[in-house]
This record gives structure tokens, sequence and C-alpha cells, in this order.
């Protein structure tokens, strides 16, 4: 693949860049995307219907389940190139950040230090109640996990449903956004929000916009450079047409 000059000398002589991954980068691993259809034993349920607090409250066992469910899955799944090639440019950036939609914790696997988990992480779960975080908890199959600290029922660390993104990520990513030079968005559909709002949040400061999407995008006609096609093909091309 050909990229455009401008794009190349706009990259190299960047010190600041902020990049947004959504879905498509994990799907590209082989891991099923929250919007595609369940599977086995979860497909009488919609993923929208278990992913609430709503739904914990309900039956927080079954919520519970579904998630250990999608931790094993993930655990069945690597880092792509496109993970990859994100940590190389990392490391040739002085000032870069990795905001993320998934929560599948790929991209702290591939080695990427400066990570914004907007939804949370799989890998974790808190408190229902006193909000505790661990990584630690009983694998106890008839029951949900309790909290050590207030014995409160332990949730997965992602955003719900009608849940608010945690508040200091989501002020960093707004942050590295605004303070950007150039700005990726890359597999997302740039429709969730807010952080869909990210991308004209770097425009509006004057940074250059890249999107690298498996298709087009509501974000397409705004953006400065749309390279389309599999993230994991064109970012390892793309860091080494910048960096040899």
């Amino acid at each position: 693949m050909d990229f455009p000059s401008e794009l190349i000398r706009f990259l190299t002589s960047a010190t600041r860049i902020a990049v947004l991954t959504g879905a498509g980068v994990s799907q590209e691993s082989g891991l099923r995307t929250f919007r595609d259809a369940q599977i086995g034993f979860w497909a009488q349920y919609k993923p929208e219907d278990l992913a609430s607090p709503e739904a914990f409250a309900r039956d927080p066992k079954l919520v519970w389940d579904w998630y250990a469910w999608r931790r094993e899955a993930v655990k069945g799944v690597r880092p792509n190139a496109g993970h990859y090639a994100l940590v190389e440019m990392e490391s040739k950036t002085p000032e870069f950040t990795l905001i993320t939609q998934n929560v599948d914790g790929l991209h702290r696997f591939a080695g990427s230090k400066n990570v914004l988990e907007l939804h949370g992480n799989i890998q974790r779960v808190r408190c229902a109640d006193c909000g505790t975080f661990t990584e630690i908890w009983g694998d106890d199959s008839e029951s949900v996990p309790t909290c050590t600290v207030c014995g409160g029922l332990l949730r997965p660390d992602v955003v719900w449903f009608g849940e608010s993104l945690p508040r200091g990520e989501l002020e960093s990513a707004v942050l590295a956004a605004r303070s950007c030079q150039v700005f990726f968005s890359i597999g997302t559909s740039g429709l969730v929000q807010p952080a869909a709002a990210l991308a004209h949040a770097a425009r509006n400061n004057g940074s250059v916009i890249v999107e690298v999407n498996a298709e087009p995008t509501p974000l397409t006609p705004k953006v400065d450079f749309a390279l389309h096609g599999k993230s994991g093909e064109i970012l390892p091309k793309l860091v080494k047409a910048m960096w040899g």
C-alpha cells in the first residue's frame, strides 16, 4: 500500500499522537464483537439484556456466568499485527495515548503502556456495593463471588448500559484528543458516544485526523486521511513507512 507522502510527513514529525480503537481491531484477532449474534446457550439472550445493572440485580448469577464465558473467549485469542504496530508507534512517539472502547485487554497484552480503557476491562472485577477492585476471586461455579471487604457481590469491571464512563479515563481521553497533533480512529464506527466525539474534539483543535477502518463510517467525510482495509494489515505497513 502506498501512503500519501503528506501523511507520512505529518506522522514522522508529530510528537503528540492519540489513538482511538474500537471493536474492529479485536475482531481481527478472531474475537466476536459485542453486537455479534450469541452462540450456544447464550443465543437465547440479547447482549443488551445482560449488560445492565438491572439485569445483574434481577439475576446476578446469569450475568456473572455470561461474563465468565466471555472471559474464556478472550483467553483464546492473541493480539494481532495491528496491536503490535501501535506498540511500536508508542515507542517512537514522545506523547502517545491509546484510548480504547474494547474491554478485552489485548492492547495491554501486546505491550501498549499508556492505555485508557473507556469501557473497562473484562479481566477485572469490582464489588457492586463498595467498588473495591480485584483481579483475583473464588471459582465457585455455584454462586457469584463476593467482596472480601464488605461481602457484596462481585461484578465485571465494565461499563454497562445506563452507566457513565469512568470519569478519570474520559477526562484524560478528552485532554489527549484536544492536545494531540494527529488523531487516529481505528476499527470503530464512530457512532458510540461519548467516544465518537473525541475525533471531532481533536479536529476542532487543529489535529490531523486519520481513519483506519474496514469500510467508510459517518466520520469518513470529515477526516484528513481515510485508509480503508484491515488495521492488522494497514498499521504495520504504515509504521514501516514512517520509520523503516
